[in-house]
Parts: C-alpha cells; structure tokens; sequence
C-alpha cells in the first residue's frame, strides 16, 4: 500500500500551494502584525499568539509574487518546524487533500534551483506546488531571524521592568 499524503492547499493570488499538514499546527484569521526590526526582508513582523510572539512569513516576496497589504480575509497558517514555529501569511486555505506517493510529481530534476519545492500534484482546478517548510529559511536567515526575535523579546521585557519597577512598600505597622 502506498503511503497517503495529507495536505493543506492554500492559495496566493490564483496560485495554488501546498504544505503537509503535520507541519500545520493550526490556521487563524488574519490578525495585527507588529514589525520586526532586523529580520530577513520578508519577514512581515510578528503576531501575539496567546502570549508567544511568532514571526510573519510574507510568502509573496519569498515567491516573488506581486505585493499587497493584509486584508482581513486572509489567513494565517501556523507553522511547526524543528528550527521554530512561524505564521504563514496566505490568502486562503482552500483545502485539505491525500495524494498517494505515485500522484506526487518529484520535482528536483524539473526545478533544480528551488530547494524547497518538494512536489507537485494536480487538482480539478490546476497544479499545486507542495513545499518544504524546513527548506523555506537558510540557515543565516534563520540565525537572523532568531536575533531578531531575541533582540524584540529583551525590548519587551525592557519596557515591562521600566513600567513596572519593583516597588518598595513599606509596611506601614513596621513605622516607629
């Protein structure tokens, strides 16, 4: 028996892609992108998703497609890779499919350049790329990345200690 593939296809534009769902942990509407200084170039910023800041992948620049702003319609695909866990910004998730290895093209001879693209297959509606997560982010984009990521966690903490200082209340009884 051949093994079955479970995938989550999502859409750019009228493009059609697609990631294997046990690196999906789950998919948001989309919400506030705060920036991130000093993260790779498309990196969006980072969301608060339930006290953990998570960093924002525009694909479309990733994929050189054209750009545009966030809108409320659009999806976020929560991401878990051994490295770290990020937001995919997507336009919507369409679906979610099983595809048998012999329906999934290998793409490494067809796309020599592009690491990340592990397969493709074919849906009623068109081809759909299937990439993979681990490959999306170089190593020195990763290590950047996390800097990044550092260097807003010790800014935010920084401004907690400085709006909350430890204060030194007296008890009042201690007074003579």
């Amino acid at each position: 028996m051949e093994k079955v593939n479970k995938l989550v296809v999502f859409r750019l534009d009228e493009q059609q892609f697609a990631l294997h769902l046990s690196t999906v942990e789950r998919i948001i509407s989309a919400v506030e992108i705060h920036p991130l200084p000093m993260a790779p170039e498309y990196i969006l910023g980072t969301i608060n998703l339930q006290g953990e800041f998570l960093p924002v992948v525009n694909l479309r620049k990733l994929f050189l497609l054209p750009q545009r702003d966030v809108e409320l319609t659009d999806q976020l695909i929560i991401t878990i890779t051994p490295k770290n866990k990020v937001a995919l910004w997507v336009d919507l998730v369409s679906e979610i499919v099983e595809r048998e290895n012999d329906e999934i093209c290998n793409t490494k001879k067809i796309l020599l350049n592009v690491g990340y693209v592990e397969g493709l297959f074919k849906l009623n509606n068109g081809m759909v790329l299937i990439h993979d997560l681990d490959k999306f982010l170089t190593p020195e984009e990763t290590s950047k990345l996390l800097e990044a990521l550092k260097k807003q966690r010790e800014t935010r903490d920084e401004g907690r200690r400085t709006r909350n200082p430890k204060s030194k209340i007296q008890n009042p009884k201690s007074k003579k």
